[in-house]
């Protein structure tokens, strides 16, 4: 009798055992179906282009603006993914843009405007370091291996930009830094201060990501910046008194371009449609354009040289990225 009791007393106690077991693993499925979240992290590297709209790329021309000057861009980043919908990342990207009067006016359309005139251009590297806050607009499941195979996301921020614009110099062939020449008077008395070489701007854009394994993504994104500075091309408000340049004759060349016989950086030979300037702007025809656009006052000290100096030059990114996934743990050798 004795001996029953207890196998009945193991019995029991093995199907409590086993019914405690069921209900703790059923618990621990639901905590896994409600999908809580396991934070992880991504390291990412990107090429792309990149576009200037400013003062030789206006926004009314927009198709123009994006193609005509495209250059590039290469950038790296670290993301951290707080929740299913959550993630901010640090990104450095080096990118150059660039623009020019006579590659954007050099058509019939376009060449007997006061741009194309003007012959200004530029290129500019700039550094940019941003902090962005991204929102997946599909979220991710409980951990970065269970992640969709799409997504979609925004993004916005602030950035820290530094720059420096240079100019062809015709007689040297260099590319030469225009802030230290106060191309319109900088720095002059009468004059505005010369502006920085660091700015702020605004990161906002939009992006996809397509899994390629575990461990990879590859996004696209586009990526638009919103600067406070007019002078990521040197162009901004009126042309100087050429006077202030009597000891500088390169800063007396690149501040006014407009009587050259060529555009720079092609080499095309602008003496004709001058003239066509000339006849359709001011009436006049002459054997010598390039030496009578001077007389009309076009360029004047005093007169418009940026386009307008109530509008900021903005640019945009368009990347491609390799994303990886961190490993969330790092283990320790064993202790000997």
């Amino acid at each position: 009798m004795r001996r029953n009791f207890e196998l009945k007393r193991v019995s029991g106690a093995l199907t409590l055992m086993l019914a405690l077991g069921l209900l703790l693993s059923n618990g621990e499925s639901y905590a896994q179906s409600r999908g809580i979240f396991v934070p992880y992290s991504t390291a990412g590297f990107g090429l792309g282009t990149s576009n200037y709209y400013g003062d030789f790329a206006p926004y009314r021309r927009p198709i123009a603006s994006t193609f005509k000057m495209m250059r590039w861009s290469i950038g790296g980043n670290y993301t951290r993914h707080f929740t299913p919908r959550l993630a901010a990342r640090a990104a450095f990207t080096y990118a150059r843009i660039a623009g020019d009067d006579y590659i954007m006016n050099r058509d019939s359309k376009h060449e007997t405007n006061i741009y194309y005139a003007r012959n200004l251009h530029f290129r500019n590297d700039l550094k940019e370091f941003s902090i962005q806050g991204i929102f997946k607009l599909i979220p991710d499941n409980r951990s970065y291996d269970r992640r969709p195979q799409f997504g979609a996301y925004v993004f916005a921020g602030v950035a820290l930009t530094a720059h420096n614009p240079k100019a062809l110099d015709s007689l040297k062939g260099d590319w030469i830094k225009l802030q230290p020449l106060g191309t319109e008077g900088q720095g002059n008395e009468g004059y505005a201060k010369p502006y920085s070489l660091v700015q702020f701007a605004i990161p906002v854009g939009i992006g996809v990501r397509y899994k390629i394994n575990s461990r990879f993504d590859i996004s696209a994104e586009l990526g638009f910046r919103k600067t406070f500075t007019d002078y990521l091309d040197d162009a901004h408000g009126n042309y100087a008194d050429p006077a202030l340049f009597a000891d500088n004759p390169t800063a007396l060349a690149l501040s006014n371009r407009s009587a050259e016989q060529f555009a720079v950086r092609k080499g095309a030979d602008r003496t004709e449609t001058i003239r066509k300037f000339l006849q359709v702007n001011y009436n006049i025809d002459t054997n010598d354009p390039l030496a009578t656009l001077p007389s009309t006052g076009y360029a004047a000290p005093g007169t418009f040289r940026g386009n307008s100096p109530t509008l900021k030059d903005n640019y945009l990114f368009g990347m491609i990225h390799i994303n990886y996934m961190l490993p969330s743990q790092i283990k320790c050798p064993p202790l000997k």
